[in-house]
């Protein structure tokens, strides 16, 4: 059977390690490894689980400037000399042994997975691991030392794609891919986030298009806080779905953050897990619909480790291996002893949050009408009306 899904996983992921106190706990791949395995994820028919080894300075100088690399690579044989001219040694990125190891591994691991959907070996690539969208081209930023995507995404770009879409649903503003092709017109950058006056990047207003030459080719969802399943879905569907059709990518690149959810300590949305499998389910359809089924799935940000991050992240996965799981399923009991022993928490019972009394999940449809008294459909218009002329789209009822 031809490969559905070429997923990326080994322990040796779990050393991007900021230390204990830091929230990005690498816990948290561990335990969706394990969740992938004990709902046999790993083993469906097609799905093939690879490792990744270390990038080399090359690679990584795609996108990332010489000396940032140096830099790294110096505070990772020895953490006392990080330098915060280059984002490192700070709170956010403090250095560790091992760190260049660490983080170019990553962008293996996703540069891989998109050169085996580019090249037929596989119809989607997973790497749960990365999606690490706040890193720029000279300097640690937001837990991210490496933009793994943006090196996949510059790979496709000299391998023979011609455009390549990035949809991103993470909680916080993606920043630095936005960045790094901010005047390349062949890279659509969607970005659905929580509004930059209240969270981390603070950045990614409706009215950054992109610059001179690929107007258009930025798209930022700038949404309220406080935004719960309706609001985000009707947003993503609203703006993203359209958007990528009209374009016609290649490839389609997806991140799928999942610290929108209400249990995160980070951010300040309410999504249950059912709605980011949806984000999910609707990435993975839109990439049959537009790019013959090429489609690359990461992770990102998400740090309710226990409750949120293995699940939202196990259902990604399923999706991509075409054996999607349901939210009513039951979490095996083994996941739960090996949560408790890892953790000391108890893990969550079911695959989804929403009970049978909330009834199922559901959006409005733009179809149905703006309203202007609704401060997620005034977010929705006004990234509409930056950029959605600039590709031959109706602002209000595409």
């Amino acid at each position: 059977m031809p490969t559905l899904a070429r997923v990326v996983w080994d322990p040796c992921f779990t050393k991007y390690d900021f230390g204990p106190s830091h929230p990005m706990a690498p816990v948290r791949l561990d335990l969706t490894a394990r969740l992938c395995d004990a709902l046999g994820v790993f083993d469906s028919p097609g799905v093939e689980v690879v490792g990744a080894q270390v990038a080399s300075d090359e690679v990584l100088a795609t996108v990332h400037a010489p000396d940032y690399i140096a830099a790294v690579r110096a505070a990772s044989d020895n953490p006392a000399v990080a330098n915060e001219k280059f984002g490192l040694g700070t709170e956010d990125d403090p250095a560790f042994v091992g760190m260049h190891e660490a983080s170019a591994r990553i962008v293996t691991g996703t540069l891989e997975s998109c050169r085996a959907v580019w090249q037929r070996e596989a119809e989607h690539g997973v790497n749960f691991c990365g999606g690490l969208h706040h890193a720029m081209p000279a300097s640690a930023s937001g837990f991210c030392v490496y933009n793994d995507i943006a090196i996949g995404i510059q790979w496709l770009l000299d391998h023979g794609a011609e455009k390549v879409a990035y949809v991103d649903v993470d909680v916080h503003h993606g920043d630095g891919v936005e960045r790094i092709f901010w005047d390349d017109p062949r890279v659509l950058t969607i970005s659905v986030h929580e509004t930059g006056r209240a969270l981390f990047p603070g950045t990614g207003w409706p009215t950054d298009i992109g610059g001179p030459g690929a107007e258009g080719t930025a798209v930022n969802v700038s949404l309220p806080p406080g935004l719960s399943d309706a609001g985000w879905l009707r947003a993503i569907h609203a703006t993203a779905l359209p958007l990528v059709r009209a374009f016609a990518p290649d490839v389609l690149v997806s991140q799928h953050g999942c610290d929108t959810h209400a249990d995160d300590p980070l951010g300040h949305f309410a999504m249950s897990v059912d709605a980011q499998r949806s984000a999910a389910d609707a990435m993975h359809r839109l990439s049959h619909e537009m790019c013959g089924g090429r489609w690359v799935a990461l992770g990102g940000g998400g740090y309710e480790v226990v409750g949120v991050v293995p699940r939202t992240w196990t259902h990604l996965t399923a999706i991509a291996a075409h054996a999607p799981i349901k939210v009513s399923q039951e979490v095996p009991q083994g996941w739960l002893d090996q949560v408790q022993q890892l953790t000391g928490r108890s893990g969550p019972r079911r695959m989804g949050d929403l009970s049978a009394e909330d009834g199922p999940l559901w959006w409005r449809s733009w179809d149905m009408g703006y309203d202007p008294a609704s401060e997620v459909d005034r977010a929705v218009m006004a990234t509409r009306t930056a950029v959605f002329p600039l590709h031959g789209l109706d602002v209000h009822f595409d």
